[in-house]
């Protein structure tokens, strides 16, 4: 084995386990998370409806929840364009 080689498979192994998904980024537990952070926003907006809640408490909780949604807009798009483009694949 040369040496070149043996620098591409060192670099090979280093990069493997980025590419590899962890356990904790399942889809179920990123569901739960999504679920939770708009549930969140929603119980905080509910608190200062009651004056339960800071005003900063509720803006801080409504931007996590328009970005968790946001996020998942975007995730959705990417998958939705995805499958279109396999369906335009010639066979």
């Amino acid at each position: 084995m040369d040496i070149s080689t043996s620098i591409a498979h060192e670099a090979y192994k280093i990069s493997k386990p980025a590419t590899m998904p962890s356990s904790d980024a399942s889809l179920g537990r990123l569901s739960q998370q999504f679920a939770d952070v708009v549930a969140m926003g929603e119980n905080t907006a509910m608190d200062a409806m009651a004056g339960n809640a800071d005003p900063h408490q509720l803006v801080e909780a409504l931007t996590q929840s328009e970005l968790a949604i946001q996020t998942a807009v975007s995730v959705r798009d990417k998958v939705v364009e995805a499958y279109q483009e396999i369906l335009r694949m010639p066979v």
